[in-house]
């Protein structure tokens, strides 16, 4: 495996999303400063039906840079061009697709926000300035992929977190200016146009053969995308449907005002989670070179030494997330947007479940078994939706994560890891069954301890710290438990991080 370029890429994506975290939660405390937290709530609503809208891209840009992984690893630019132009082209159409479906959308929009006649905003004109933010980015991120796909990740990284610090930036001024939402939003279109230079400049500069070599895509070639297109395009559904339809249902049934308040914690969790997230998919075409160099056993491996540690990094992040998640929202927001202990209580299983999935997901998209699950993210979308509304009707905004739970338990960690193991591995997955139910099963009696361990005070910086402590504390033991249990690889690991720190040392002595 190439360490250098992945040690590069999460290095540079981490250290980027930390501080766009940061970011995000000033910019969001002004939003609701000084818009109102209704407005906030509006805001996700809008992300949420773009993204429903975003079925559209058909999963193209992960089906064509698996596809790129092995005409790279051979040399053949020829190959690399081709698909680069197929991508450049079903993404203008896509563009247009999203902006059509977003107009189509725009008279219907009162239906989804439930208590929108009380905001002093204009739904229509705000819509539609997120819905071209959104369809700028399609202009260039055929070249986008382009460069991620030769594991400059680095690069891309680079470019987009420092136009989101930009747009960071250009909001606050705008809302402490103006007071305007409509603004607000129109620096998103700003920034994207930025990134959009930036993007043409580095490809042009980089891979200026790739970008003029106008050639088609034939045969076999072609065949292989289009399949791998409708695999991705079954997952872009389902993603859709289970990720997206929340909120949306969240603001049809309970209202705006209810989704702003959720939309705090999971902005907080969010921003959390894409930080870790960012150590896995920062390594996905690093590891899709990887598996096109070698044998499957090695993949493997490295698979499981993944699973172990989305295990150790989630039960540490989650579980400070629930010991310091209703202090930050009581500090960085008002006390008054304190949700109920249940409601995090599900936030916190619901984003541990879904993490708990990256080791698979990324070798998934590395090893190119995307298409083997295609009817998976279907059935777990239609689920999911049925769920979500009754349960919003029983329990209201925790009987919408708790249906995600259960369909990402029963059927994600179930089709998923199947697929990959037979299909990538070719080894059946009765001890990653095993392994995976431990963990979660590990991870909710930590997290239950946890509630049970936790102080109150009333002074919250001082709650916050002695939660947060408890929490390292509880998770630490958990993560021991997990390792102990996995002896054998838990040593592995450690062999190879004390291999790879004797090799830098004797290169330091011997450059």
């Amino acid at each position: 495996m190439d360490k250098r370029k992945g040690i590069l890429n999460v290095s540079v994506s981490v250290g980027f999303k930390i501080i766009t975290m940061i970011m995000v939660i000033v910019v969001k405390r002004f939003l609701i400063k000084i818009c109102g937290n209704d407005v906030n709530g509006l805001n996700a609503l809008y992300l949420s039906i773009i993204g429903f809208l975003s079925v559209a891209e058909l999963g193209v840009g992960s089906a064509i840079s698996f596809c790129m992984y092995k005409p790279i690893v051979e040399g053949d630019n020829h190959m690399v061009s081709a698909l680069y132009h197929l991508f450049r082209r079903v993404y203008l159409i896509v563009g247009g697709i999203m902006l059509l479906g977003g107009m189509a959308i725009t008279p219907f929009l009162d239906v989804f926000a439930k208590d929108y006649d009380q905001l002093d905003v204009n739904l229509y004109v705000t819509f539609f300035l997120m819905l071209v933010s959104v369809v700028v980015t399609y202009l260039f991120s055929c070249k986008t992929s382009l460069i991620n796909a030769y594991k400059n990740n680095y690069i891309t990284t680079s470019i987009s977190s420092c136009g989101i610090l930009l747009q960071y930036v250009l909001q606050i001024i705008v809302l402490l200016t103006t007071g305007s939402f409509e603004w607000y939003l129109v620096c998103r279109i700003v920034v994207a146009l930025l990134q959009w230079v930036a993007t043409d400049v580095v490809a042009r500069k980089k891979y200026l053969p790739i970008l003029t070599n106008e050639c088609k895509l034939q045969g076999a070639g072609k065949t292989e995308v289009i399949k791998n297109i409708k695999a991705m395009f079954m997952h872009k559904i389902g993603y859709m449907l289970v990720n997206t339809v929340d909120s949306i249902v969240i603001s049809m049934f309970v209202g705006v005002v209810a989704l702003g308040g959720y939309s705090n914690y999971t902005m907080i969790l969010t921003s959390l989670t894409e930080v870790i997230k960012l150590v896995f998919t920062s390594l996905t075409s690093v590891l899709g070179h990887l598996y096109a160099e070698s044998n499957k056993e090695t993949a493997k491996k490295y698979s499981e030494a993944f699973h172990l540690l989305n295990f150790v990094l989630g039960a540490v992040f989650f579980l400070g997330y629930y010991a310091v998640a209703d202090n930050l929202i009581a500090i960085l927001f008002s006390a008054d947007l304190v949700a109920a202990k249940s409601v995090l209580f599900v936030i916190t299983m619901n984003g541990f479940v879904q993490f708990l999935r990256q080791s698979t997901l990324i070798f998934r998209e590395a090893t190119g078994t995307f298409y083997n699950d295609r009817w998976k993210p279907l059935a777990e979308g239609i689920i999911n939706i049925i769920l979500s509304v009754m349960f919003v009707q029983w329990i209201g905004v925790a009987g919408v994560i708790v249906a995600t739970i259960i369909t990402n338990l029963f059927i994600c960690h179930v089709v998923e890891p199947f697929v990959l193991y037979k299909h990538a591995f070719n080894v059946s997955p009765q001890s990653y069954y095993f392994q995976n139910y431990g963990m979660v099963a590990m991870f909710t009696a930590a997290l239950v301890t946890l509630e049970f361990c936790m102080q109150k005070h009333s002074n919250l910086w001082v709650e916050l710290l002695i939660n947060g402590f408890i929490s390292v504390g509880i998770s630490i033991a958990a993560c021991l438990v997990m390792l102990l249990i996995n002896r054998k690889l838990s040593k592995e690991i450690l062999e190879k991080i004390k291999s790879g720190l004797r090799k830098n040392k004797f290169a330091e002595k011997h450059p």
